[in-house]
């Protein structure tokens, strides 16, 4: 079973219209209403693919409600724990036009309170060896900034494979414990070594030190120059990016991390986890939702 931990969940509440102007009264064109957060976008793409696993994290008031709501709507299995106070944040996202940048207002969230982060580790203790875990995004400034890191070496030696998508030190202190896979962009790859990066091969060179550095699978994102991986067999896979209009790069990192678990499920080969991979972060972006199924298997075909 995949399992993912969404520490800061919420609402993403999408406006589109045709301006947008400060100080003034805006009327929208359409309203979309989302389950967010990444480890909750992985776990919908996982649904869509076909791979089962179960969102786990915390939730708080009317909107965490809403948030279990859609996603079991969704189909999606979870196991969130509540809080006792607060309510689970709303992110505005507008986008002016269909090739306007989006704008994006993300709340703080809810305070974490000690106890629950217990409770988060006794629920951890109920997975088994072959078990998949994704830590993914952001922590909660009530958080402890080390919680990647001190999960992992919680469940140290239980042979579960845990894949993170963090950055900045958030990603470099979890290295060392051996992650199934880590996924950072190119930006956030040239951030962990203060270097410029332009080009795959700067971008594999990099991705090996990080292996060196004791991750397993490093599979790097390069936008709409595509992607490279850096196997735990030792060898680097590099793709173009499909061929395809971008709608929306919003959970397409995400994407791509559910996209390579649910190939890594179905074939057990990393060249084979690593297209559906790359496919599949390409169809969110070329669509206005999260990636469906019979999307990423068009773009496989072109691969």
């Amino acid at each position: 079973m995949i399992y993912t931990v969404t520490f800061n969940p919420s609402l993403d509440y999408t406006i589109r219209m045709n301006t947008l102007k400060l100080g003034e009264i805006n009327r929208t064109e359409e309203e979309v209403i989302f389950p967010g957060g990444k480890g909750i976008n992985v776990s919908i793409v996982l649904k869509n693919l076909g791979t089962e696993s179960t969102a786990m994290g915390f939730l708080a008031g009317f909107t965490g409600h809403e948030i279990e709501r859609l996603l079991k709507e969704k189909g999606v299995k979870s196991d969130f724990i509540y809080l006792n106070h607060g309510d689970s944040r709303i992110n505005v996202k507008i986008v002016p036009s269909a090739h306007a940048k989006e704008t994006a207002i993300n709340a703080r969230g809810p305070v974490i309170e000690a106890e629950k982060i217990q409770e988060l580790y006794g629920r951890l203790d109920q997975l088994k060896a072959g078990d998949m875990l994704v830590l993914s995004g952001s922590i909660p400034s009530s958080m402890p900034s080390d919680i990647y890191m001190d999960i992992m070496k919680h469940l140290e030696g239980r042979g579960i494979d845990i894949t993170v998508d963090a950055t900045r030190q958030l990603l470099a202190k979890v290295l060392p414990l051996h992650p199934f896979l880590v996924k950072p962009n190119h930006h956030e790859l040239a951030e962990l070594f203060n270097v410029e990066i332009s080009t795959k091969d700067d971008v594999e060179k990099y991705a090996r030190r990080m292996q060196e550095m004791g991750a397993r699978n490093v599979l790097v994102s390069m936008a709409g120059d595509g992607a490279v991986l850096v196997g735990e067999s030792g060898k680097a896979y590099r793709l173009d990016a499909p061929k395809g209009k971008l709608v929306n790069s919003v959970g397409a990192g995400d994407s791509m991390v559910a996209g390579f678990l649910a190939g890594w499920a179905k074939h057990h080969n990393e060249e084979e986890a690593f297209r559906w991979g790359v496919c599949t972060g390409s169809a969110s972006a070329f669509s206005t939702e999260l990636a469906a199924e019979k999307e990423v298997l068009a773009l496989l075909e072109q691969i």
